[in-house]
């Protein structure tokens, strides 16, 4: 289940050109599809508990219909895709996540709001998966871990700008202008769809998600990214309740440099698994990642919150594009699209168990053990991670 080019037996020499057309017009749906999703993230739960007598699980329900949708979506796209095309599937994915948004104000009744969101999520998880396998056939092996860095910095970039936007601009114009653009900027990116390429990405055999899973070249990728996605997770949620009130611009100095630097750092790891290989920076970045979780901790610094989510930052970045680089590099074609599920299931699920277990454990131990112990966690992933380096080496031995 090996591709043509390996970049972990040899360095390519030449350079092919990275960004073409097709490659253009991949950057505009990826825009698209990220700035409508996280425009209206913390958003619409807000808008399911503005009604009086709704509590915060009414927010947590609309949250959790979205994700669950989103993984359920990631887990059947591969077999759409291999029967429909990934352009197809790309565009209508689009056309889920845009229009719902549409007509999210029409009614305020739970029922309404949810459908809204498990339509969405549904077609988000097929942009991921099916954009993803667009862009690996769309980038020169040579250069994957670059591209593939390139187009994280570009769906980055907007969920940094969308998320604080979308609540600001319900706040001062009100729900139906943000859910607009919302739907805007999702269907205006179906144009670009067209010069993507179509049925051809999806030829060969399909590897299927069970299959991809047994498979230890995919399945010890997959479960190092989960875990250090469980941190991810827990940051974004618990570090707010974990930091005193008093500390609140810690907390927002600490959010915002962990997905910047984990893009910082996603840039760069592609570069340099170009060159030098990806096997060799999983371990670097599962150890970072855990490093950061464990300074974190010491949520009565409020220098350590800040240096701790800057280090899991850079760690979760570097796994992130060491990962997936990996990952594209060990299937043909018409496996792109289970390696790209895989890998943003991976993401999801990762993210929401590590919430609602963290949940748990904090309730019982306190923040700052909770924060430790889910570095321990974090470093079991060493044995699948210390195995690609294994695998590795032994590859480049002679025989």
């Amino acid at each position: 289940m090996a591709s043509s080019f390996d970049p972990e037996d040899r360095v390519a020499t030449a350079r092919p050109r990275l960004v073409t057309r097709p490659l253009l017009l991949r950057f505009v749906t990826v825009v698209g599809s990220s700035a409508s999703f996280f425009l209206l993230l913390s958003v619409v739960p807000v808008y399911a508990q503005s009604v009086p007598g709704r509590g915060s699980d009414q927010a947590g329900l609309v949250t959790g219909a979205l994700m669950l949708a989103t993984v359920g979506g990631e887990l059947m796209a591969p077999w759409l895709a291999a029967r429909c095309g990934h352009r197809v599937l790309l565009g209508a994915g689009l056309l889920l996540l845009g229009a719902p948004a549409l007509v999210l104000t029409a009614s305020r009744s739970m029922g309404w709001i949810v459908a809204v969101c498990l339509v969405r999520g549904l077609g988000f998880a097929f942009t991921l998966v099916a954009g993803g396998a667009l862009t690996a056939s769309l980038i020169p092996p040579e250069r994957r871990g670059e591209g593939l860095a390139l187009i994280g910095v570009m769906a980055g970039v907007p969920s940094l700008v969308c998320l604080p936007l979308g609540t600001w601009l319900a706040l001062h114009t009100g729900y139906g202008p943000v859910c607009t653009a919302a739907a805007l900027l999702a269907l205006v990116s179906i144009a670009a769809v067209p010069g993507l390429p179509g049925r051809e990405a999806a030829s060969g055999p399909p590897l299927g998600i069970v299959a991809g899973v047994r498979s230890g070249t995919l399945g010890r990728p997959t479960a190092v990214f989960a875990v250090t996605a469980v941190g991810a997770g827990i940051v974004v949620t618990f570090l707010p309740l974990a930091v005193a009130p008093g500390n609140s611009g810690v907390v927002a100095a600490a959010l915002f440099v962990q997905p910047a630097a984990a893009t910082a750092s996603r840039w760069f790891t592609g570069r340099r698994a170009d060159r030098r290989g990806a096997a060799g920076l999983v371990v670097p970045g599962l150890v970072a990642s855990a490093a950061g979780i464990l300074v974190v901790a010491f949520t009565g610094f409020p220098v350590a919150v800040v240096v701790g989510a800057a280090v899991f930052g850079v760690g979760f970045g570097i796994t992130q594009s060491a990962t997936i680089t990996l990952m594209y590099s060990r299937v043909p074609a018409s496996g792109y699209a289970t390696v790209s599920a895989l890998w943003n299931v991976a993401y999801d699920a990762g993210m929401g168990i590590g919430a609602v277990g963290f949940g748990v454990v904090a309730g019982l131990t306190g923040y700052p053990w909770a924060f430790a112990l889910t570095a321990l966690l974090m470093l079991t992933a060493l044995v699948p991670a210390w195995w690609e380096i294994d695998n590795c080496s032994r590859r480049r031995s002679p025989t």
